[in-house]
């Protein structure tokens, strides 16, 4: 399998499909993927989230295929910079529910 011409190919919303597939183990269809298409579809899960995404989560894949946890203060710092940009969380008190 040639990784740049998979990355290259893959569309957002093939790669959504893909790990929709892989977060439930079952295909859009409802049937389930066998363990060498979980497998599969995992591994391109991930190499489009090291090699396309750049993802704000807590924890990654990296460009090199590491892990990469982000230290709870940048994550902070992060989340406080997108509040700072008008990203606020919705806040209702119990009443208003």
């Amino acid at each position: 399998m040639d990784v740049s011409m998979l990355l290259r190919n893959m569309s957002q919303p093939v790669y959504e499909k893909l790990l929709q597939s892989v977060e439930t183990g079952k295909w859009l269809d409802g049937s389930p993927l066998t363990e060498q298409q979980k497998e599969t579809c995992m591994q391109a899960v991930m190499m489009y989230q090291a090699k396309v995404l750049n993802s704000d989560q807590h924890m990654t894949v990296g460009g090199n295929g590491e892990i990469v946890h982000k230290s709870r203060e940048s994550f902070k710092q992060e989340l406080q910079q997108n509040s700072n940009n008008n990203q606020t969380i919705a806040r209702f008190k119990q009443d208003d529910i």
